[in-house]
């Protein structure tokens, strides 16, 4: 079947299911819905056989919805209305929630349902969830909902009343840090994490507040700064406190948009002096980290979690630290990830952007996640294993490409190229793509830029292990099977393979090669200040909306699935990248994702 995808953003969601349509054979093309441009031409342009709408902040006009079949996602169960469904589940405290697939008519959310998948909504964030519960539900109502209007035999069920939410505004999201308690803080905080944050006045300045997580041992005035760690702030309740990790200061008349920073670096010199909180992943216990670390047996686990799973200079060298004094513990395995919701989308364009030198802070950070990268790549006493639980891109794919085997849940999106950003990539792509994919799959793959699903990366090579489980299972999954891979009997050998067969790429092409290339291209990029990488980076930063659709997103009945020749017929070899312009995404989760 050939569907249309219409979208207010090529976001996560969107992005999955145009990846999981296509794994089972359908044609997919996306339109995307922007201010001044007919969503009606489009439509007839592309002539679908269904048109569906996964993320779509604008009603479909009725010329559209009138002259074929449109679906549109709802992220609440059957009687469910309103533009902030997941807002209000998650500031409430809903435990279990739904997502519904209905037909567009008039009245928004009211029509047919065609689908309609129950789900839990766990203590986590909105954007978390949305990228978890959420959208492991919306895809089976999708797919259930395909296949239903494809059999032709089946009647959607007519909705009779339903219950509209309001548009949860800042009056709603207000902390008031005297009266809530850190639990009300922090599901507020929750609801509100990527976008649009919850405004508060902080230190005489109003900014808006992303992330929330409760602190267990410090107290203090409700309301006053208490301490910093990881570059988030501690800020005291009525009975307690909580971190927050990122702030946005809100944008004033006439002013460009503001931007999500760490919030020590948002708040730079008006920061009063404040203890910094040690960070050390093995003493985390039950308080908040953005890295941890313990031990089961012969598996270390290793486990991060960065907002938006961007990886600034910072982060990556924490990480690093991390990386080796986990590898000076006596173990067999070692798992890098396997927590819910982003991997790594790879270098942090926020930080940079913000840098006052964003060649300078570029050209760090990609070294930065470089070494990082080199640590794994060249760890021969232990096997590793990264573990992908939630999405992940461009130098993020890379990191997990360098441990010994890959682990991804199933529900996991996977974009590893770097053209849609101007940039060449870095990461030791050209060593560890080619030598998983082949050469010409991985200039396909960075030539056509498009969104994969983990079982789709499994058939080409990239990934070792799909893990079939729920976001909240991930942990427990992983740990299992890094038990038994440390206890079988071949690993040893393994282990004492892993030295020779470094020693061997070493006397022909030495990884620094590969390295040394790769930033060769990235140098000039970063230096030259008319190279498109600095204009998609702000673009990107502050939000700007495309002019148009991206051609890559706009295939037509020709398109298949991630399987098939290179279209460029380049290939990519350890000393030649052929036919890859090098230009793609170092954070492809678009805009935050939210409904």
């Amino acid at each position: 079947m050939h569907i249309l995808l219409v979208a207010s953003a090529f976001n996560s969601l969107t992005q999955r299911v145009h990846a999981e349509l296509r794994d089972r054979g359908h044609t997919v093309a996306v339109e995307l819905a922007l201010p001044g441009r007919s969503l009606a031409r489009a439509v007839e342009r592309h002539a679908p056989q269904l048109v569906l709408a996964p993320m779509l902040k604008t009603a479909i006009p009725r010329e559209v919805w009138s002259a074929r079949p449109c679906f549109v996602v709802h992220p609440g169960p059957v009687g469910d209305r309103g533009p902030s469904s997941l807002d209000w589940a998650v500031q409430e405290g809903v435990e279990h929630w739904g997502v519904t697939v209905l037909q567009a008519e008039e009245e928004m959310d009211a029509g047919a349902v065609w689908a309609s998948v129950r789900c839990p909504l766990p203590p986590v964030s909105k954007s978390d969830l949305y990228r978890g519960e959420i959208a492991d539900a919306a895809l089976s109502a999708v797919l259930l909902a395909v296949d239903r209007f494809a059999d032709g035999g089946h009647t959607p069920l007519r909705q009779d009343a339903g219950h509209t939410r309001p548009y949860l505004d800042q009056s709603v999201r207000r902390i008031d840090w005297a009266a809530d308690s850190t639990e009300t803080v922090v599901r507020k905080l929750r609801a509100a994490d990527s976008q649009p944050g919850v405004l508060d006045v902080l230190l005489g300045d109003e900014w808006y507040l992303h992330g929330g997580h409760p602190e267990a041992g410090l107290h203090g005035a409700p309301g006053a700064l208490l301490a910093t760690q990881a570059g988030a702030v501690c800020r005291a309740t009525k009975d307690g406190a909580v971190w927050i990790p990122e702030l946005r200061r809100r944008r004033l008349r006439g002013q460009p948009p503001t931007f999500k920073q760490p919030a020590v670096t948002a708040l730079g010199d008006r920061l009063p002096p404040l203890p910094e909180l040690s960070s050390s992943p093995a003493l985390a216990g039950k308080n908040w980290a953005d890295i941890r670390y313990r031990e089961e047996g012969n598996v270390g686990f290793l486990s991060f979690s960065f907002p938006g799973g961007a990886m600034s200079t910072t982060r990556c060298r924490r990480l690093l630290a991390a990386y080796r004094e986990a590898c000076a513990r006596p173990t067999t395995v070692l798992v890098l990830g396997g927590q819910r919701d982003f991997f790594s989308n790879g270098i942090h364009l926020g930080v940079i952007e913000a840098a006052a030198d964003p060649a300078a802070e570029s050209w760090a950070n990609i070294n930065a996640i470089d070494d990082l990268v080199e640590a794994v790549l060249t760890t021969t006493d232990r096997l590793v294993v990264c573990a992908v639980g939630g999405n992940a891109a461009a130098g993020g794919v890379m990191l997990a490409l360098a441990a010994d085997e890959v682990w991804c849940r199933a529900g996991s999106v996977l974009n590893p190229h770097y053209r849609l950003m101007g940039l060449y990539g870095s990461e030791y792509w050209t060593y560890t793509l080619p030598r998983r994919v082949g050469p010409a799959t991985a200039g396909r793959l960075m030539s056509e830029a498009l969104p994969m699903s983990a079982a789709s990366a499994a058939s080409l090579g990239l990934v070792d292990r799909v893990v079939d489980c729920g976001p909240g299972d991930f942990a427990a999954e992983v740990g299992a099977l890094a038990a038994r891979l440390a206890a079988l009997p071949g690993t040893p050998s393994r282990i004492a393979a892993k030295k020779e067969s470094l020693d061997r790429q070493e006397s022909t092409e030495p990884l620094a090669a590969f390295r040394e290339r790769e930033l060769a291209l990235m140098r000039r990029t970063f230096d030259d200040p008319d190279a498109p990488y600095h204009a998609l980076r702000r673009a990107f930063v502050h939000k700007e909306r495309p002019a148009g659709t991206p051609p890559h997103l706009t295939a037509g009945p020709g398109a298949r699935g991630a399987a098939g020749p290179d279209p460029s017929g380049a290939g990519v070899t350890g000393t030649d990248v052929g036919g890859v312009t090098g230009t793609d995404l170092v954070r492809v989760s678009s805009p935050p994702d939210h409904w």
